[in-house]
Formats: C-alpha cells, sequence, structure tokens
C-alpha cells in the first residue's frame, strides 16, 4: 500500500538518469532525476506516458511537437506517439505509465 522511493534501488538506463522504480496494479512509476544536456532519444511505445516536471528544465518533444516544460508542467504522451526528452536544466521528474511497462 505504501511505497518509500527513498529505500528503491537506483536505475540508470541512460547517462544522466537516476530512476526509481516501482509499480502499482495498474501503472509504472519512476521518479527521474536527471543531468544538464542529457537526454532520451525519440521512441515510442504502447504505454500513455505522463511526465510531471518536479524541478529544472526538459525540451520535450511529442509527435515531433517540442515544448520547454518546468515545475508544475505536465506532459501527457499518448500511446504509440514518437516522443524525445532533453535536459536543459537538471532537475527531477516523475514518470507515470499506463498500463505497466514490462522490463522496467
Amino acid at each position: 500500500m505504501f511505497v518509500d522511493t527513498q529505500t528503491l534501488d537506483v536505475l540508470q538506463k541512460r547517462p544522466g538518469w537516476r530512476g526509481r522504480v516501482f509499480h502499482s496494479t495498474h501503472n509504472t512509476f519512476v521518479w527521474w532525476e536527471f543531468d544538464k544536456d542529457a537526454d532520451i532519444h525519440r521512441h515510442d511505445h504502447e504505454q500513455e506516458e505522463v511526465w510531471h516536471i518536479l524541478e529544472g528544465e526538459l525540451d520535450v518533444t511529442v509527435d515531433g511537437k517540442t515544448k520547454r516544460c518546468g515545475p508544475g508542467t505536465a506532459a501527457v504522451i499518448p500511446p504509440n506517439t514518437p516522443h524525445s526528452v532533453r535536459v536543459v536544466k537538471p532537475g527531477r521528474a516523475l514518470v507515470v505509465d499506463y498500463p505497466i511497462r514490462e522490463g522496467f
């Protein structure tokens, strides 16, 4: 019922990204910390994905359209939609995928 994200193992899938992952019944949650100039390549997947930026700034590109996202911004990425992320200022974000992303 409760998850202390500070006790989760740190995942480093890409340079400059440190995440702590957990799953609920229907969602995958990742608490990301990211460094300046780190990026996530253009990709897509079957899950809807929501990025909620807590600190820092990201350039989030969804289906060819880029938006600079800062604290308080949420980017909602529909399923099977190409997207990428580039860090402008270091910070943190909560990313939620629905349904669960197996293998994360």
